[in-house]
């Protein structure tokens, strides 16, 4: 009898791993590689380090008409921004494109100490400001 008994177990069993083989093979396999997105679409990008701290940002920014610029006239443009922040949270790489242009900052180690560069409408211009604020406007 125990022979027996032991022939039906082994002929369920049997069965069993035979229904659980054509289960797993007729499904479609989950942790398979997918393709990935052809297009990311969100209004801003952060990548962060393991401290939680944003140490680049690419931005996408409103037009403000309230915003006085620094050359006296009003009204910011929409602008897409990309900031690189170093450690200390300053943005020490800033690349932007603006409606009229464009500009890019590099920043040194302290603050003022920067490279503007701008492209604006029909002007450019490159700005050196040194760690005492001292400036230099270079225009063609």
């Amino acid at each position: 009898m125990t022979t027996k008994l032991q022939q039906h177990l082994l002929i369920a069993l049997t069965v069993a791993n035979a229904a659980m083989l054509i289960i797993n093979l007729a499904r479609p396999r989950l942790a398979a590689a997918q393709a990935p997105p052809s297009v990311v679409r969100c209004r801003s990008f952060e990548l962060v380090d393991e401290r939680g701290r944003v140490r680049a940002e690419l931005k996408v920014f409103p037009p403000d008409p309230k915003v006085r610029m620094p050359d006296g006239t009003t009204g910011y443009p929409e602008t897409v921004l990309l900031r690189l922040i170093d450690s200390k949270g300053r943005p020490n790489v800033k690349l932007a494109a603006l409606e009229d242009g464009s500009a890019v900052s590099l920043g040194g180690e302290s603050n003022p100490t920067n490279v503007q560069v701008l492209a604006r409408g029909d002007t450019t211009s490159l700005k050196l400001i040194n760690k005492d604020g001292k400036q230099q406007l270079v225009k063609p």
